[in-house]
């Protein structure tokens, strides 16, 4: 594989959507649009980013560019998959994920980038691997007593009817 993620010249473009780690050692942007947006379902996303699915935004590599922080990259090289996952050595961050048989393309998570990138994530991949505990949309109210908390409130099972002692004659 290639040796990835490379930092660019810092010019900087007009229609860029700027990204960064949680500790914002690591800057990053990507021209606006980006390529293509989807709901990574995979069990080696899912491990990668704690969470019950990564959502990612897919960047030509040429329109992604490290604008700082390249030295507090990390990589982890997966070579039975052809993956390269890259993150912020200081804090963990996922920065970006990139496989062999798509060396022109990486793919950013889409949480680093607090605006619009111009793609809404419409596919799901790697659906027959998502875990029965994810979230698939059901009704929440509020939790009494717990601002800002919701909850799936399941609705009333019937109650049992009552048990009859029998006669005996």
């Amino acid at each position: 594989m290639r040796k990835s993620v490379s930092a660019a010249p810092a010019q900087r473009f007009a229609a860029a959507v700027q990204g960064q780690c949680l500790c914002g050692a690591i800057h990053f942007e990507i021209d606006f649009p980006a390529r293509w947006a989807w709901h990574d379902h995979s069990s080696a996303s899912r491990q990668a980013h704690g969470a019950a699915y990564a959502t990612y935004v897919g960047s030509w590599r040429r329109r992604f560019r490290i604008t700082e922080g390249q030295s507090n990259i990390t990589q982890f090289a997966d070579a039975a998959s052809g993956t390269t996952r890259s993150f912020c050595a200081r804090c963990g961050t996922p920065i970006c994920y990139e496989r062999a048989r798509s060396p022109h393309m990486v793919n950013v998570p889409r949480a680093l980038f607090k605006t619009r990138t111009g793609r809404q994530a419409r596919y799901h991949i790697g659906i027959e691997q998502m875990p029965e505990w994810t979230y698939l949309g059901e009704r929440l109210v509020p939790l009494k007593g717990f601002p800002g908390v919701v909850w799936d409130r399941s609705k009333r099972k019937p109650r049992a009817a009552p048990i009859s002692g029998g006669s005996q004659n």
